[in-house]
């Protein structure tokens, strides 16, 4: 029967679609924990209270790629490079979402329009990462090699999307709310977008990977697309609703250490 777990099953059973797997997800932690680190590092100067929390969110992205890296280590398997098809984190700054690279680069305080922004971004992308971690979490949990490092990173994942609820909510009452809206909106149909061709791109190569009959590609392609459609018509609003956490100053401590993976 085809289904997620079996697909992900598939995946983590083989040498070379598992590092193909990790490599992205490394990559794309990666890239996280640098730009989290270049915006609390250039928060303006009457948001220094949120620069903390920024950097212990870097903190965390840089771990689970540590997490990704590790575990290809532990089978003898190294790296390779992210297909640039597959790269989310690109193709979405490419998209214009968040903030763009070459600002970030340069050292100049950003405003508050642009932490409005990037809260916004992160609020999005932390509901993708939520949803996913939420099926890998019922899926492999309890597995030996993996399990672990999915209720780990699941946990911190959690943490991000209640922060970016509260702090947003924060500057909704401070009379950004139209801002808050209109960003998380364009955000939310870029990021849906991009999640479809991300996907298409990355089943595709596993499919040659791991030798998939025409049929079953045709059907996970299928289900990609009804997933964008379903997303297109409205469940992307999922993705812009704001509600106070229930864990409250979720990045109020510094990140948690690793030491079974890193």
């Amino acid at each position: 029967m085809l289904s997620a777990k079996s697909v992900f099953q598939e995946i983590l059973d083989d040498d070379e679609s598992f590092r193909l797997f990790c490599s992205i997800a490394a990559g794309g932690e990666a890239q996280g924990g640098w730009e989290n680190g270049r915006i609390a590092a250039l928060v303006p100067p009457d948001e220094r209270a949120l620069a903390p929390k920024i950097a212990r969110h870097g903190a965390d992205e840089d771990k689970h790629g540590r997490i990704f890296d590790a575990l290809m280590k532990k089978r003898g398997l190294a790296p390779v490079p992210v297909p640039p098809g597959t790269d989310y984190t690109m193709l979405l700054e490419r998209h214009g979402i968040g903030l763009a690279h070459d600002r970030l680069r340069r050292d100049e305080p950003l405003a508050v329009r642009d932490i409005i922004v990037y809260l916004s971004h992160s609020r999005v992308t932390e509901q993708r990462a939520v949803d996913q971690m939420v099926m890998l979490r019922a899926c492999f949990a309890d597995h030996p090699e993996v399990g672990k490092a999915v209720r780990m990173i699941a946990h911190d994942e959690d943490n991000h999307l209640a922060y970016t609820h509260e702090e947003l909510l924060r500057f909704a009452a401070a009379g950004h709310g139209r801002l808050i809206q209109r960003t998380l909106r364009a955000c939310a149909l870029a990021e849906i977008r991009v999640y479809r061709d991300v996907s298409l791109a990355v089943m595709a190569r596993m499919g040659r990977i791991l030798g998939w009959p025409k049929p079953k590609s045709v059907a996970l392609t299928a289900g990609i697309h009804a997933v964008y459609a379903y997303e297109r018509l409205g469940g992307w609003r999922r993705m812009v609703t704001l509600r106070m956490p229930e864990h409250r100053d979720a990045l109020g401590g510094p990140a948690t250490a690793a030491p079974e993976f890193a």
